[in-house]
């Protein structure tokens, strides 16, 4: 499993050299040693920057993913398996809003959220584990697997959490301001998982899509055949801006089920 990025889309712009040789060479050096040494599957994690890519950051993540494809043609003898595997928000970890609205909750707010319209998808840190690991054992070859994942408005999360976590700070929950401060540059007020392109060459799984290689005929000797197979045509684009979003009180049980409100009150 290859994890290691520089994930930090600002900090990207700054240093563009850097996060070339991370995500990029450092992905080649990956797939060189694996091909070497005949490592038997290979799956690269990837970000929902990568598609439509608008910061040095999503541009590098797709250039991995391609890389991760286009070496299964030279791996045709079949001793390695390489394919990716694309997420949304994992809440609660490194960088996530979860502990950010957590501290500004703590000190009475405001809560600052970019804008009343953003969405995006989430997960919590158990199900991506579980999911990166199924994609592994899903993968024949050249595929980027897309998790099926709920949606939430940025600023019902944020009322969640003030629900959920104000008293337990001292505070009343309508005490605590909800302060829209703008989208930053670069930053999209919806997620793109799977371009309305990608879908003419998708499949629909039980817990995912697998996006197939686009020129197929280099791939001929990879059979991409799933026995969760669900429909082997996707109808629409995967969009957080289009997907129905989950309520505050399903976004409280979300948060509760998944752990994060003790994570975040042990801040």
């Amino acid at each position: 499993f290859h994890l290691a990025a520089h994930k930090h889309v600002y900090l990207a712009e700054f240093n563009s050299f850097d996060t070339v040789q991370t995500n990029v060479y450092g992905v080649q050096n990956v797939i060189q040693a694996a091909l070497r040494n005949k490592v038997k599957t290979v799956l690269f994690t990837s970000s929902d920057k990568a598609v439509n890519p608008t910061s040095v950051m999503g541009t590098t993540k797709l250039l991995g993913e391609r890389l991760i494809t286009a070496s299964n043609i030279t791996s045709f003898k079949g001793h390695t398996i390489l394919a990716s595997s694309r997420f949304g928000n994992v809440l609660g970890s490194r960088g996530s809003v979860v502990p950010i609205f957590a501290e500004q909750i703590k000190a009475g707010g405001p809560v600052t959220v970019t804008d009343e319209k953003m969405t995006r998808f989430i997960m919590s840190i158990r199900q991506a584990a579980d999911l990166v690991i199924l994609a592994a054992t899903l993968a024949k070859g050249g595929e980027v697997f897309v998790t099926k994942m709920p949606v939430v408005r940025i600023v019902d999360l944020a009322a969640a959490m003030i629900e959920l976590l104000a008293s337990r700070y001292g505070h009343q929950p309508e005490e605590i301001e909800i302060k829209y401060i703008g989208a930053k540059a670069g930053e999209k007020l919806y997620e793109e998982l799977m371009t309305e392109e990608e879908t003419q060459r998708s499949y629909e799984l039980e817990d995912m899509f697998a996006i197939l290689p686009a020129h197929r005929f280099m791939y001929k000797h990879v059979e991409h055949v799933y026995t969760s197979l669900v429909e082997k045509s996707v109808t629409k684009a995967y969009i957080s801006a289009t997907e129905k979003a989950m309520t505050v009180e399903e976004i409280k049980g979300f948060i509760t089920d998944s752990g994060l409100l003790e994570s975040c009150f042990a801040m």
